[in-house]
């Protein structure tokens, strides 16, 4: 998994450069809404939320718009419009699979936008089932490991929960069953550590290496899909190199 999450700090340093925004508020709106109406609107008891809310305040959200939507997630705004998951399964280009995400309002709208996303790119839409058996679903965690003993973050996760522990290249990954997110969670955030990325994910079982123009045709999809108003997540079973990185760097 080091790959995406080196992929991840690429996407969020360009992200920053190109300053989108509204696309970033929405995008933390939905995932705020969706953490309240989950598990309540209380920061101090839902995890979720709190990180969620962490991850709108360092994007600079403003207060009221985290409010609203904390209120549109428990009901407490009745005139707001009523958003659900959707998890569809498609084909990128190579035979690599995909599990995209969605939080909506309008699957018809949700679904026609992926479509002619990978019909443009040279992927297709997936059946139900196609391609969810290649992916397990768990809680994630991601964070730089500068200034930190392997040895303590070891023992957090662990005593967490956690299922495995990886220090590669300055950053830390966490993978544990989906019940001990909140778990992990809280020894991370006791221990003071900042999190970068916490949510639960689907982690490919086995991944495809391609080769480095391959990759990066198949990163072009995803990230053309990443940027529809629908789309939260996009999870795929590529192997992504150390060299397909490298040029993506920005320069």
């Amino acid at each position: 998994m080091s790959g995406h999450s080196k992929w991840s700090t690429i996407k969020r340093k360009k992200g920053a450069a190109d300053a989108k925004r509204g696309a970033i508020f929405t995008r933390l709106s939905k995932e705020i809404a969706l953490a309240a109406r989950e598990g309540g609107g209380d920061p101090d008891t839902n995890f979720r939320l709190r990180l969620a809310v962490d991850r709108a305040k360092a994007a600079n959200m403003p207060k009221d718009n985290i409010e609203r939507a904390i209120k549109r997630g428990t009901g407490e705004n009745k005139d707001a419009a009523a958003f659900e998951e959707v998890m569809y399964e498609g084909y990128a280009p190579h035979g690599v699979a995909l599990m995209i995400e969605t939080v909506t309002d309008n699957r018809n709208r949700a679904v026609a936008d992926i479509r002619h996303a990978l019909t443009h790119y040279g992927g297709s839409m997936g059946e139900t089932g196609s391609v969810a058996w290649q992916f397990k679903r768990a809680a994630y965690f991601a964070f730089s490991a500068e200034g930190l003993d392997e040895d303590e973050v070891f023992m957090y996760a662990v005593e967490g929960g956690a299922d495995d522990v990886t220090f590669d290249d300055g950053t830390v990954e966490i993978i544990g069953p989906v019940e001990a997110f909140k778990t992990i969670g809280d020894q991370l955030r006791l221990a003071g550590i900042q999190i970068d990325e916490a949510g639960l994910r689907m982690i490919p079982t086995q991944e495809i290496e391609l080769g480095v123009d391959e990759t990066l045709k198949v990163m072009k999809l995803i990230e053309a899909l990443e940027e529809l108003d629908d789309v939260q997540n996009v999870y795929s079973n590529l192997k992504i190199s150390d060299e397909a990185l490298a040029s993506l760097e920005p320069a």
